[in-house]
């Protein structure tokens, strides 16, 4: 099995999955868990993207994301590429104005603290009723939407309230040189061909990109399409500060 394709069976895996674990990256169920002073799962899994990001970036959004698989699936109603630009700051606002809501709750809400990581599901299982998946298949259409108008991978560009705590996690870790997976480049292998370009789900500039020495972009995925295109080597996974 190549590595894209253990990459998108992981997604389909993931997105498969998606039923049971959406409450686990629920933006709301965490303001409900505040207002009540309980560490939820969602709490924990925002915290482990964060610290997974301090040293593997946004890898997660590029393999093991069930929205991510989603938008993969999606890019076949819409292939073209999102556009760059003032849109790819919406998702900070939004995590903005999230955050700050979490942080009131927490301040004005009542109760002692406690850690329940199945708050609000049935036997750990998000799904579990008829009314659950009004809201699963809600959920589906308001990534569906954004993928079918911008392009491919547009939620990961514009929305997505999980991808500030990688990108902000991924920040601090080069911040303190701690080791991190990347994308290094080889300039001097580049043929020009922009194939890695092409391929891209996230619509980068990768052939600019490759004159840096790594795809230090923060809205690099990791999903390694570029590396599977470059015929030259120029493009390669590695572990470095």
């Amino acid at each position: 099995m190549t590595l894209q394709r253990l990459r998108k069976f992981t997604l389909i895996i993931a997105m498969l999955l998606f039923p049971i674990t959406i409450w686990y990256f629920s933006p709301y169920l965490i303001i409900m868990a505040a207002a009540r002073h309980v560490i939820n799962g969602s709490f924990i899994v925002f915290t482990l993207m964060f610290v997974f990001g301090i040293f593997f970036g946004r890898l997660w959004c590029g393999w093991f994301c069930p929205t991510g698989g989603m938008s993969e699936c999606f890019a076949e109603f819409s292939p073209k590429s999102p556009k760059q630009g003032w849109r790819n700051y919406l998702k900070y606002g939004i995590w903005l104005l999230w955050i700050s809501g979490i942080a009131v709750c927490h301040v004005f809400g009542k109760g002692d603290y406690t850690i329940q990581p199945f708050f609000m599901t049935e036997h750990g299982i998000s799904v579990s009723n008829i009314y659950c998946y009004i809201i699963y298949y809600g959920i589906v259409v308001l990534f569906l939407i954004p993928a079918i108008v911008h392009g491919k991978r547009a939620n990961c560009h514009y929305i997505c309230w999980m991808a500030p705590f990688m990108i902000f996690g991924y920040k601090l870790g080069r911040m303190l040189r701690l080791p991190q997976v990347k994308i290094k480049t080889k300039p001097q292998n580049c043929a020009g061909c922009k194939s890695c370009q092409k391929v891209c789900p996230m619509a980068l500039d990768v052939p600019a990109l490759v004159g840096r020495g790594e795809i230090n972009s923060a809205e690099c995925i990791l999903c390694g399409e570029c590396v599977a295109a470059c015929k030259t080597g120029a493009l390669q996974y590695k572990i470095t500060k």
